[in-house]
């Protein structure tokens, strides 16, 4: 059997996940339109009301029009939002003008990220850190949860809470873990099973346990419960400038570009 081309595997694998970010509050929402999907989760912050090209851009009035779809629809909401796209999705002879693209309807590039994918992990390098792994089911597992992503990644608390503490969050196929040292959850992963693929996502450690080998140990454990499930082992995630020499180390290489842009 032929497997799915890796970026879009990725990009099947990224909308379910944002899709279960947006099913966090009864009035998200997922919409899919020609060229364009928005997952909206309905809070006051852009990287939550997320949309995504699905489809290959030949210009830029394609680009332009998918644009105005999803910014005419988070107009109408009165939301922040933003847009995930895949630079293999974009024709070579566009790829110049795609940032004008978006600057004229507002948006700004926030982040560029390499997509990665590994078919398998390597060995360790180093012994990793004897943490006790916690899946994330009750309401303490989702507020420790919540608690981390607002130190890793510096997303407002209140936000945090409004997207990880709902139950919805995690029964739309996300599946999160924590990893404690001495009754303190200090590092965390996500996965998602989609595209033939397990994404990885979320991978966050307090600041002061970074280096330390925690952030390994936690996202080799998801992917390992993950691969019980499912019995697959190829793996991919959109990696973070601070994260991309650990996921080189684990076996990971990039296979696509992604440039995320902002609106609010």
């Amino acid at each position: 059997m032929t497997s799915v081309p890796s970026f879009e595997a990725m990009e099947e694998n990224l909308r379910v996940t944002l899709g279960a970010f947006a099913r966090a509050k009864p009035t998200g929402e997922v919409r899919n339109f020609p060229g364009i999907t928005v997952c909206c989760s309905d809070v006051n912050f852009a990287m939550f009301n997320a949309s995504v090209i699905t489809a290959p851009v030949m210009n830029v009035a394609q680009l332009e029009e998918r644009i105005a779809t999803a910014a005419g629809y988070y107009r109408e909401r009165g939301l922040p939002w933003s847009c995930w796209l895949c630079q293999e999705w974009i024709d070579k002879r566009v790829r110049s003008r795609v940032a004008g693209a978006f600057y004229r309807h507002g948006l700004h590039l926030v982040v560029e990220l390499p997509g990665m994918e590994a078919n398998r992990l390597a060995p360790p390098r180093r012994p990793l850190p004897q943490l006790v792994f916690r899946k994330v089911e009750s309401s303490r597992d989702r507020a420790d949860f919540t608690h981390l992503m607002a130190a890793a990644f510096g997303i407002p608390h209140s936000i945090s809470r409004e997207v990880y503490e709902s139950a919805e969050t995690w029964q739309s196929g996300l599946t999160g873990w924590l990893g404690y040292l001495e009754g303190e959850a200090v590092t965390s992963a996500a996965t998602v099973i989609a595209g033939g693929v397990t994404g990885v996502y979320a991978v966050g450690t307090l600041p002061r346990f970074r280096r330390s080998g925690c952030a390994e140990a936690v996202m080799r454990h998801a992917l390992a419960q993950a691969q019980q499930v499912s019995g697959i082992e190829r793996s991919v995630l959109e990696a973070s400038e601070q994260g991309y020499r650990l996921y080189e180390k684990m076996g990971y290489r990039t296979v696509a570009r992604y440039a995320v842009f902002a609106y609010g």
